[in-house]
């Protein structure tokens, strides 16, 4: 039996979802679906060459994993880690509180201000969630502020952690897409503050629209003790500024800012009394797990992306949907629909290595700019998040909230339009994205 490349793509295309629904780990079954593409391939595709499928496999995890670059992926997370189990969920509510008195919606917004500004700290869109909910959503219902609206809006802006750099997202994009890091961090911030402001805006109309489900503002504070408050909360916003500063005004590189990073926390961590042996030896163990994950995603996708590569799949799916005469923004829209299924299933990283390889010949093709792709790719990966049943987001306020998943969902519904419009607007207003890291790092 002979195939086309077209077909050959999508029965590993299916033998991929069968190892995952037979519980096999991501990264092992990527590795597999490889190795029968380099195996099986040839003999299903007589014009594809024969390769010896040991030294594919060496040398694309080889390249994959020996890079300068993906050494800012675990010292980003193990910031993060460390600066988690420290007082900075308790010292965000309690610094940012005053300053939101005034505002439509009130405390509210401290969840999508304090989750902007833990996400500049994490990169993790569950550990942003987890961290600002548990001191946030106590608070705010005890307050008497509306449940859906509370657990809706720190579900949405939950996701930043995924947008607002550092992310890890956008590394594990950078590593597979061979797309600058730097650049990638740098466009990230518009397309951030975008989505803030849209979320703080519909709390805002939402609060005025409903102004009895919104308790009356607390009593108004002296400036003076507005600073007191945010005192313990400035030092965290010091170091964001210092690591990323660093990284646009190119003093360092993203894994020399990613060492600054560690430093810093660990300094600030020392000085509140939080660092003891056993956070310390927690947030080192927690780093390592979670980035020996990535690595292995990323080694069991390089070795499938190389054996596709051979058999020319990509290059003919690229060719297939180039025949077929869609417009580009059409391609944008199918591949929306086409994560969001996908997001029901896996989870973002694994979205990214698993669809990298097939997906950016096609966006080549149209004209697309890869670090633009790459914001896209990470705001639709956010929208996967709260969209269940296997939304990360969603698992996290359940645990926080004791209510089901789909109760959680459907409070998070006006917070996913609202990503979906941040999605329209990036894709019909590129230089919202593309404009500054083009700006800062002019060719």
């Amino acid at each position: 039996m002979e195939l086309a490349q077209t077909e050959a793509g999508m029965l590993l295309l299916g033998l991929l979802f069968v190892f995952l629904g037979l519980g096999v780990w991501i990264g092992l079954a990527l590795a597999l679906v490889g190795l029968v593409g380099i195996v099986a391939l040839p003999m299903l595709i007589p014009s594809m060459p024969t390769f010896p499928a040991e030294k594919v496999m060496g040398t694309a995890i080889w390249q994959s994993l020996a890079s300068w670059t993906l050494a800012a992926l675990p010292l980003f997370i193990w910031m993060g880690e460390i600066l988690f189990r420290t007082k900075l969920s308790e010292d965000m509510f309690r610094g940012l509180a005053p300053w939101v008195q005034r505002l439509p919606g009130r405390l509210m917004h401290v969840n999508v201000i304090g989750c902007g500004i833990f996400a500049a700290v994490s990169g993790s869109s569950a550990a942003t969630a987890a961290t600002i909910g548990k001191m946030s959503l106590p608070a705010l219902l005890q307050r008497g502020y509306h449940a859906p609206m509370a657990i809706g809006s720190l579900a949405g802006a939950g996701t930043l952690g995924l947008l607002i750099p550092p992310s890890i997202v956008m590394i594990v994009y950078g590593v597979a897409a061979e797309v600058s890091i730097v650049r990638l961090f740098i466009a990230g911030v518009f397309p951030g503050i975008m989505l803030m402001v849209l979320f703080s805006g519909y709390i805002a109309v939402w609060s005025m629209l409903n102004p009895k489900l919104t308790p009356p503002a607390d009593p108004p504070m002296p400036f003076a003790q507005k600073l007191r408050e945010s005192g313990q909360l400035i030092p965290v916003v010091l170091l964001i500024a210092f690591v990323m500063g660093s990284i646009y005004l190119g003093w360092a590189t993203a894994t020399e800012a990613a060492v600054f990073g560690v430093v810093g926390a660990l300094a600030l961590s020392a000085w509140g009394g939080s660092l003891t042996p056993k956070s310390f030896a927690d947030s080192l163990m927690g780093a390592v797990r979670l980035s020996c994950m990535i690595n292995l995603i990323l080694a069991g996708a390089a070795f499938l992306t190389q054996a596709m590569a051979y058999s020319g799949i990509p290059a003919a799916m690229a060719a297939w949907v180039g025949a077929q005469g869609f417009s580009p923004f059409m391609i944008i829209a199918c591949l929306t629909v086409i994560y969001l299924i996908l997001g029901c299933f896996i989870d973002g990283i694994s979205m990214i290595v698993l669809t990298v390889s097939v997906v950016l010949p096609i966006i080549a093709s149209t004209g697309f700019d890869l670090v633009w792709f790459g914001i896209f790719i990470v705001l639709v990966v956010e929208l996967a998040q709260i969209t269940p049943p296997v939304g990360f987001n969603l698992f996290v306020l359940q645990g926080l909230t004791g209510k089901g998943i789909f109760e959680v969902a459907k409070n998070t519904l006006p917070f996913f339009f609202l990503m979906l419009i941040g999605v329209a607007i990036v894709t019909v207003f590129p230089a919202i994205v593309t404009w500054l890291p083009n700006t800062m790092l002019a060719r």
